[in-house]
């Protein structure tokens, strides 16, 4: 096996693909999902809800959705408009 030489370009391209990496990961800690467009297993386990209560809330069109094929997609965006039109306030 021969040895490798590994160069200053190489670094600093490593470092730039580990800060991606890095921003990828934060960004998805803070709720943000990597992708506008979420499938309904992804919608239930960012909910925590079952599969009809999601079912629920799109025969009731609470929860918009685009059907293409057989497949359900939510705008995560969307989602978050509604959690925030729909919060309460209690006053103490």
């Amino acid at each position: 096996m021969g040895a490798t030489i590994i160069t200053t370009e190489d670094l600093r391209e490593f470092k730039l693909e580990l800060l991606d990496d890095i921003k990828q990961l934060l960004q998805n800690q803070n709720g943000q999902p990597a992708k506008k467009w979420l499938k309904s297993p992804e919608v239930r386990e960012l909910l925590g809800i079952s599969p009809g209560t999601l079912q629920n809330l799109r025969i009731n069109g609470t929860l918009p959705y685009t059907k293409i094929g057989g497949v359900l997609y939510y705008d995560y965006q969307e989602i978050m408009q509604v959690l925030e039109q729909n919060r309460i306030h209690n006053k103490f």
